[in-house]
């Protein structure tokens, strides 16, 4: 019996079951979660974003009270690298999950089809190329207006006169507007793709996910372009 035992024990194999962030339904979780953080983010962001409109001094003291809250239990900064912080884990986890999901649909393709048929959606291809636009354009917008370093007639500490300088350019417009579009479009989908992820999607509130969504999308692109364009036509100066 003990012979038995043993055998059995020894004979044994370690599971293959895969965790979490190895299967499907946990990347499009991961994904799911961390565009929600970023929605979220967008979203406070826009709203912080108009306050251009209210004057220099109400946009500067607004930047200079990013940099101060919590004190003083903060300190100068900490709550804003905190956010950074997060906001970077939520954009690499969204973007790995992303590419490693979209080589595991390739390599799931048979390699011929009998019948040629569209393997992705108008909304598929889009959401791929919007999420290259957005990671190229958080790059840019760091470089841009946290940074300064392409912002040719940036000033430290005055955030109003710096946002003024990016868009007095035709190439920062250009960029600008093309990242927000894509922006979009993105959140159009993904907050509903997110929401079948994450259970929340049924038929009966498909309908009803799609508008929010819709909605969302709407509210940001025109939130976020009402600036750039409040520039060029002089309404913001």
């Amino acid at each position: 019996m003990a012979l038995a035992t043993r055998a059995t024990r020894t004979d044994r194999r370690p599971s293959k079951t895969p965790g979490f962030w190895d299967s499907t339904v946990g990347k499009k979780t991961v994904m799911a979660v961390s565009g929600l953080v970023m929605l979220l983010y967008l979203v406070v962001h826009m709203l912080g974003n108009l306050k251009i409109f209210f004057g220099t001094d109400e946009f500067n003291g607004y930047a200079h009270w990013l940099r101060t809250v919590g004190e003083p239990f903060m300190h100068y900064e900490w709550t804003l690298w905190l956010v950074r912080i997060v906001l970077v884990l939520a954009v690499v986890a969204h973007a790995v999950s992303a590419y490693q999901l979209s080589r595991r649909d390739i390599k799931a393709r048979p390699t011929k089809y009998v019948h040629k048929r569209k393997r992705a959606s108008y909304a598929t291809r889009t959401m791929r190329w919007g999420g290259i636009i957005l990671g190229l354009f958080i790059v840019w917008h760091l470089l841009d207006l946290t940074t300064l370093t392409v912002n040719e007639h940036a000033v430290h500490g005055e955030a109003y006169q710096n946002v003024v300088a990016t868009f007095s350019t035709w190439y920062g417009n250009v960029i600008y507007l093309v990242a927000t579009v894509a922006l979009g479009f993105h959140v159009r989908h993904g907050f509903w793709s997110a929401a079948q992820t994450l259970g929340v999607g049924s038929a009966a509130r498909d309908r009803a996910l799609k508008t929010v969504a819709g909605g969302l999308a709407l509210l940001l692109t025109l939130g976020f372009v009402s600036v750039p364009v409040a520039v060029m036509t002089g309404v913001v100066s």
